[in-house]
């Protein structure tokens, strides 16, 4: 696959994540947010919980699951941290992942 097609995927794969969470009453606050240690696909709000979500998709939802490495995940958690700080003193930060794959539902995973 081009580079091009991967990353028309990308989007695509995090648009109906989007939809997802949106769905499930999230508000989008961020698309492919650029920090220092990471690049956020998504940023979302649902009252005082600020969720840092990455959206994967693979062949299969577990293959999707076992995407996010380890060094990832930490990254992942400081952005969190980071993001609710900046948020307010009351709001508290998570890392959610959505896994998408051919033919499935998606699968939201609260709290990596």
């Amino acid at each position: 696959m081009s580079r091009q097609a991967a990353e028309r995927r990308g989007r695509q794969a995090e648009r109906m994540a989007a939809w997802l969470l949106m769905a499930k009453g999230w508000r989008i606050v961020a698309r492919r947010r650029r920090m220092p240690m990471i690049e956020v696909d998504l940023v979302a709000r649902r009252g005082t919980m600020l969720a840092v979500v990455e959206v994967k998709r693979r062949a299969t939802l577990e293959a999707a699951t076992l995407a996010v490495t380890p060094m990832a995940a930490d990254r992942l958690r400081a952005a969190a941290r980071q993001l609710a700080a900046e948020a307010g003193p009351n709001v508290s930060g998570r890392v959610d992942l959505i896994a998408l794959a051919p033919g499935r539902w998606p699968r939201h995973i609260a709290g990596l």
